[in-house]
């Protein structure tokens, strides 16, 4: 299916009133069609087995600068495929939460070169490209169940040197990122809990809102009985 015929498609599929509720969660873009999650996985399925090659249509969609093809494209590409200066120009076109999220989640985390990139892109000024190298912990600790527990461990210095930053879509991925780590097993669970406990003492108004937000989970009944039953099973 050429591209332009795709496009034709999400158009089609969208509706100004989807693009209206996009915009009240703060998911804004230059062009935007407002197609569902559900409608935009569906599509990339069936791509994903007629494309002659997905990962080369993954990189014409994106470069259509539009929003519902841009989460296309990421559903799309080959991770394998995927490259260091893809990965650094997709992260600069990032301009909202969702599409950096969703391309961080999909498609950059399942890359052997995530983990570099969480380093790279969190010492980053711009805002979203910063967001994507911290909301990458968050997507590696779900995705990665290879990965030994002490991986993690070492990403949080950096999740605490990033909680001062007040800016609304960082101290959120810091956040996450921390609750995320705390939930996969019960030793990153007391070290996520000792770190949030580093980050109120920090004392600006992020640190104590991200901290108060992610003791909360981590500290609860719920958390604890999944972690106990995680480890019931592996016994």
């Amino acid at each position: 299916m050429p591209v332009l015929e795709i496009i034709e498609k999400l158009r089609k599929a969208g509706s100004p009133e989807n693009v209206a509720g996009m915009a009240r969660y703060g998911i804004v873009a230059k062009e935007a069609f407002g197609v569902t999650a559900p409608v935009l996985k569906h599509l990339a399925r069936q791509l994903k087995k007629t494309a002659a090659d997905r990962h080369e249509l993954a990189l014409e969609l994106w470069e259509t600068g539009i929003h519902d093809a841009r989460g296309l494209a990421y559903l799309v590409d080959d991770p394998k495929k995927v490259t260091a200066e893809q990965m650094d120009r997709w992260a600069s076109d990032f301009d909202n939460w969702a599409i950096c999220d969703g391309t961080c989640g999909h498609l950059f985390s399942r890359t052997p070169l995530a983990y570099e990139k969480v380093l790279e892109w969190s010492a980053s000024d711009q805002e979203f490209v910063k967001r994507a190298g911290i909301v990458l912990i968050a997507w590696l600790t779900v995705h990665d169940k290879k990965a030994d527990d002490a991986v993690f461990a070492a990403f949080l210095p950096l999740l605490e040197q990033h909680s001062d930053d007040d800016r609304n879509f960082i101290k959120k991925a810091v956040n996450w990122s921390l609750r995320q780590m705390g939930k996969r097993s019960r030793y990153l669970n007391k070290l996520a809990i000792d770190a949030a406990e580093r980050i109120r003492a920090r004392g600006s108004r992020s640190a104590k809102w991200i901290a108060s937000d992610a003791l909360r989970e981590l500290l609860s009944e719920k958390v604890a009985h999944r972690l106990n039953k995680q480890t019931e099973i592996s016994q």
